[in-house]
């Protein structure tokens, strides 16, 4: 029997087959008054967060911009997943987010995407209530009704939810692109080395190389 099937990764995006992912680009995690860090007096935020902020707001930003436009221009769906309830008290949230205490209520400021990356008025945002957008959500149904089978994924946290997102597209048979300049964590070596375990998960490149190609 023939075998039809793609034999590598590093395949160029097919425009009417893919889908640009964001994930948790959002109030709570990726603003600076986000819930995630109102317990933190100035002194705390800065030393723990002050580099990280620093190099999402200056370079990784900037790229999720760029990407956003540029996929929008070449027709190509955007979706959006963010970490919110669908309760206002949070009872539906995962064990882990309770042990957390990550509780962004449904509706809330804090569950809106970040307005560098406003969704626009048609586009699909996805709430989550655990790490992995596909375990809490029906995206994998969503991405087979849109006709999706290269799926781009862009975010927060590369080693977190990203990752998590890109196991698990992976193994569910979408091929994964995932843009390492328009994501981030909480240090260049935690980004690094994320990016170097999930190597053999997905195709990886800059936001400049991906928006030469779907042009």
């Amino acid at each position: 029997m023939v075998q039809d099937y793609p034999t590598t990764r590093e395949i160029p995006l097919l425009p009417t087959q893919s889908a640009l992912l964001f994930i948790d680009v959002q109030n709570f995690c990726a603003h600076r008054d986000g819930g995630e860090f109102k317990d933190l007096n100035p002194a705390e935020f800065d030393a723990h967060y002050g580099a990280f902020f620093d190099h999402l707001e200056t370079a990784t930003l900037p790229a999720m911009q760029r990407l956003q436009r540029g996929f929008r221009e070449a027709g190509i769906e955007v979706l959006y997943t963010v970490i919110e309830n669908l309760t206002a008290d949070g009872r539906d949230r995962s064990l882990d987010y309770k042990i957390t205490g990550f509780n962004v209520p449904k509706g809330s400021w804090d569950g809106q995407v970040l307005d560098a990356i406003a969704p626009g008025d048609d586009e699909i945002i996805l709430p989550k209530t655990s790490s992995n957008v596909f375990i809490s959500t029906n995206i994998d149904y969503l991405l087979r009704n849109l006709g999706v089978r290269q799926l781009v994924i862009a975010g927060l946290l590369t080693d977190q939810c990203v990752e998590s997102a890109v196991r698990d597209a992976c193994d569910l048979g979408y091929l994964v692109t995932l843009v390492t300049d328009a994501c981030a964590t909480m240090s260049q070596a935690r980004h690094a080395q994320a990016l170097a375990e999930i190597s053999g998960y997905c195709r990886q490149v800059i936001t400049a190389e991906l928006l030469a190609e779907i042009s």
